[in-house]
């Protein structure tokens, strides 16, 4: 038998799998393309040369206003040569050259309904030298999409969605994206258009592709560059683009399981989103399993992507499993079950996920019997004002990031035959999602036989939520196009 250590809270939970059981570790199993020896050389060469637009010294001159977007604490790293971290001062550095006042750059933190950073955060994510030469003249803010002194209504794109977006990013003479194409779940790759499409725009914009109808179609699953989400991010971001009556000028890194840069592409983003993906596509789609696989096994921490409480909220449990199978769908059964470890305690963290208790709460009552049917509810919530106010003043998430993440979380349900969480505090927050509940994986094995039988083939994905993930494919699948 093989042990195997899954997260489980603060800590591990051990289990014993057959010796046939198959390990995933992203980055080790299949080690990632070599990332940049010298991603400040890298960088830099990258933003002087862009793709498809002049460079910068060609956009801007004396007077004019820049704006620089750059990504939250979900993705792209902390450390000194993370790609905010040396993006960010060579583009400040290539304005000033061209005669930009230093008070007309302002830096903005594209949390969208993510809840806002703190100041310590900020710093993380930007280093002492910028936060310390901007922050203290307010030049570095969070974006608050609900702040209607300071957004502009576009009307709709061509595919009839609405765009709303962050008015000072609209009106800048150069408006600047900071991104990361990291695989996502989310429409293939985060970045590009992805990033201005969820970062800078309202609920009213991401109520058109966060939602049942974009999100249970058979384009979504397993995750892939052509879903009907991917053409709405381009849509909208091109969208602000026609009426900023100018393009984004991106800088977007590929990156490696560790948020090191492999490779860096500036310019235009309908230009580089192609090329970005392609080399992307060498460390994210992985061509490696020889059969299918019966049950997914993986843990839980307390806290990742979406900060504390991620692994002990019973929505956003329901959504990291539901993720996992968006990316890994092509070497599951059609009948597999997904394991799970989680201490499951009936931890919300309130503080950051304000709505997500009343829509549990809700999901328990009136005739709820899926997910989706609270879709409903979800212009209610984003209106109501206890929650906004958490939302601008209190570093909540917005009450419609609940309404997206349910509609991830059915596709669990959608997909496979059963979802078990083991290790459980207060195992009626998951039966209250629809999941199974077992004290051991053994105890979970053992039931699911009734599911796969008694020897199933067996996935394990310990790490899975600590490292930047991989979308596994069998080993002779064809990667998707860009």
């Amino acid at each position: 038998m093989k042990k195997v250590k899954f997260e489980y809270g603060q800590g591990f939970m051990e289990a014993e799998l057959p010796e046939n059981a198959e390990i995933f570790i992203p980055g080790e199993t299949v080690p990632d393309p070599p990332h940049l020896v010298d991603p400040v050389a890298a960088t830099r060469e990258s933003i002087l040369n862009p793709i498809g637009m002049p460079p910068i010294a060609e956009l801007v001159g004396p007077g004019a206003k820049v704006v620089i977007v750059f990504p939250d604490r979900v993705k792209g790293g902390f450390q000194d040569t993370s790609h905010r971290k040396v993006a960010i001062p060579t583009i400040i550095e290539e304005c000033m050259k061209a005669g930009v006042d230093r008070k007309n750059i302002k830096l903005i933190c594209s949390n969208g309904l993510h809840r806002k950073n703190t100041s310590s955060e900020l710093r993380a994510l930007l280093g002492d030298q910028v936060f310390n030469e901007f922050m203290a003249a307010h030049q570095i803010v969070n974006d608050d999409s609900e702040d209607w002194d300071n957004l502009i209504d576009l009307g709709y794109d061509e595919l009839g969605d609405r765009v709303i977006m962050n008015k000072e990013v609209h009106d800048a003479d150069l408006a600047v994206l900071i991104g990361h194409a990291l695989g996502n779940p989310y429409g293939g790759y985060s970045g590009g258009y992805k990033h201005c499409a969820t970062g800078i725009t309202t609920w009213e914009s991401i109520a058109s592709h966060h939602i049942p109808e974009v999100m249970h179609r058979a384009d979504f699953t397993p995750v892939n560059h052509g879903s009907l989400m991917r053409q709405k991010f381009d849509a909208i971001g091109q969208h602000m683009e026609k009426s900023m009556g100018k393009k984004f000028f991106t800088c977007d890194a590929v990156l490696d399981t560790h948020q090191r840069q492999i490779a860096v592409f500036s310019g235009y983003a309908k230009a580089l989103q192609p090329l970005s993906w392609e080399i992307a596509n060498q460390r994210t789609f992985i061509p490696w399993a020889k059969e299918k696989f019966d049950i997914m096994m993986f843990g839980m921490p307390q806290q990742f992507h979406y900060g504390n409480g991620h692994g002990t909220n019973p929505i956003l449990i329901m959504q990291a499993i539901a993720a996992n199978i968006i990316r890994h769908r092509r070497v599951l059964k059609d009948n597999s079950v997904v394991i799970c470890s989680s201490i499951c305690n009936g931890y919300f963290h309130d503080e950051e996920f304000p709505a997500y208790r009343e829509v549990y709460e809700m999901f328990q009552n009136d005739y709820h019997n899926t997910l989706p049917d609270l879709a409903k509810y979800g212009e209610f919530l984003s209106r109501k004002q206890e929650y906004i106010d958490k939302y601008r003043y209190g570093y909540g998430y917005h009450p419609y990031h609940t309404f997206s993440m349910i509609s991830c979380g059915h596709i669990a349900e959608m997909e496979c035959s059963a979802v078990y969480v083991v290790g459980a505090y207060e195992p009626g927050y998951a039966r209250g999602m629809g999941m199974k509940t077992r004290a051991t994986f053994a105890e979970a094995l053992k039931d699911a036989e009734k599911y796969v039988g008694k020897e199933p083939k067996i996935l394990a994905l310990p790490e899975t939520f600590m490292r930047a993930a991989v979308h596994l494919m069998m080993h002779d699948d064809s990667i998707p196009d860009c």
